[in-house]
């Protein structure tokens, strides 16, 4: 009795000696982002760190990790230790495209998806100076001149890439793709006209209207978008079809439940809160948040939608 006592009491000293496991998360956050610095991507994360950072209760850095139409990105996120401390952005199409047209060192199942926060359509953009003035311009002059009008994208299978390509498939023409590694290196190229053309998606093409001169053609959704009022769809110009990138929150697989949750129900006060959508609105983020059930379920039917056109027409070069 007296030997149970004493084990007991040295169980409960050493359980008081124990120091307590802190509340996670205890440091530093990142959030990587698989393109360059000032396109819409990056711009979303940035948004979305500064209001995280109160929810959570600490930092939270973005990290560019640019190159091979988002790859590069994702390696780093797939490959990060699952504790919650590195999370990244994963956009459509990449995610899916990726996978389709190569063999990375991942597929969707190595990630962890959390939310749906921004889905942006695609736009195609020109110089001010271009005599190209109108969606049907565009198409006209890749017919006068095949193959040889350029128009920069992501790389391929990229939203960009894919967003030309539709064109292309519902036009009859071809194009003249040019790789950057982001929408921002790709709007240099355009005002330095380096390319005749760029892709952008449109809160990208917004934000660089704002900095310098920039003609927007059209806007690849269902309808003129809220936020851009005068820029016409591709539907309008007689090639009806939509593209673009939803982008959500991610992490490696793996990740303890509880951090999980734990980052989720910070997004969600985030997502409510209406300085944060103030933000979004100002950097012509458009918002459209799906909770993880049905982000997971929105990528299986881009995965679907993007292999039955691969297997029409492959997109790789």
């Amino acid at each position: 009795m007296i030997l149970t006592r004493r084990l007991a009491l040295g169980a409960s000293l050493l359980a008081a000696a124990r120091p307590a496991r802190a509340a996670w998360p205890e440091r530093l956050l990142t959030i990587i982002v698989p393109f360059a610095a000032g396109g819409g991507t990056d711009i979303s994360a940035r948004v979305m760190a500064q209001f995280l950072e109160v929810e959570l209760g600490q930092p939270v850095v973005v990290q560019n990790r640019g190159g091979a139409g988002g790859e590069i990105g994702l390696n780093a996120i797939a490959d990060a230790r699952p504790d919650g401390y590195t999370l990244g952005i994963i956009n459509t199409p990449g995610i899916v495209t990726i996978p389709i047209e190569r063999s990375p060192r991942w597929s969707m199942d190595s990630f962890t998806f959390i939310a749906g926060v921004v889905d942006d359509p695609a736009t195609i953009a020109v110089h001010p100076d271009s005599p190209i003035r109108s969606i049907a311009d565009l198409v006209a002059a890749a017919r006068r001149e095949p193959g040889r009008i350029t128009v920069g994208d992501q790389g391929p299978g990229s939203a960009g890439s894919i967003s030309v390509m539709l064109l292309e498939q519902a036009a009859g023409v071809r194009f003249e793709p040019v790789a950057y590694a982001g929408t921002a290196p790709g709007a240099q190229a355009l005002m330095t006209r380096e390319i005749q053309a760029a892709t952008a998606n449109l809160g990208e093409s917004l934000t660089f209207a704002q900095r310098q001169p920039w003609r927007t053609l059209g806007v690849m959704s269902d309808a003129r978008h809220a936020l851009a009022p005068d820029v016409p769809t591709f539907k309008e110009a007689g090639y009806d079809i939509r593209g673009g990138s939803l982008r959500g929150l991610g992490g490696p697989k793996g990740m303890p439940a509880e951090v999980v949750a734990r980052i989720s129900a910070a997004l969600d006060k985030v997502l409510a809160n209406p300085a944060f959508r103030a933000s979004s609105e100002r950097a012509f983020q458009p918002l459209r948040y799906l909770n993880s059930a049905d982000y997971v379920a929105f990528l299986q039917q881009v995965d679907a939608t993007h292999r039955a056109l691969w297997r029409e027409r492959p997109w790789r070069r």
